[in-house]
């Protein structure tokens, strides 16, 4: 017994629920459209180790709410709850809590891929390259 009263995947197969859920063959056929933002909620290091999907943004699933909040000193004005979105992570469990949460803050039009970035791979899309940063030298 764990002593947990819910688990991660269950609360990410709830939030699936709630929030629209997209093909990662959907998000390709809508690449360069200026209306959906791609945003990449996977750790850093993931973007630095498997590349993202070309023209995602990055928003760290730790930081997302702050993000995309602009009462706080981290928003990032990119975020518009008008706009539309569509999040992914690895395997889709992030990515579907994450995009719950931007509902519950008021973004109206906020979807997540299906399978995350491993399907995104799997079906042998694009992947654009992230560069590591040196951050002592900053």
């Amino acid at each position: 017994m764990t002593g947990l009263r819910k688990h991660a995947w269950s609360m990410a197969e709830a939030a699936e629920e709630e929030i629209e859920t997209v093909s990662a063959e959907d998000v390709e056929t809508r690449l360069g459209d200026e209306s959906v933002t791609l945003v990449d909620i996977r750790d850093v290091r993931e973007l630095w180790i498997e590349g993202t999907i070309p023209g995602a943004k990055h928003a760290p699933r730790g930081m997302l709410e702050f993000w995309a909040d602009p009462e706080t000193e981290y928003y990032r004005d990119w975020f518009d709850p008008a706009h539309r979105y569509v999040l992914f992570c690895n395997e889709a469990g992030r990515s579907a809590l994450a995009a719950k949460v931007l509902q519950e803050m008021g973004f109206e039009d906020v979807a997540h891929m299906a399978g995350g970035f491993t399907a995104w791979q799997t079906a042998g899309y694009d992947v654009e390259d992230v560069p590591q940063k040196d951050y002592k030298s900053q």
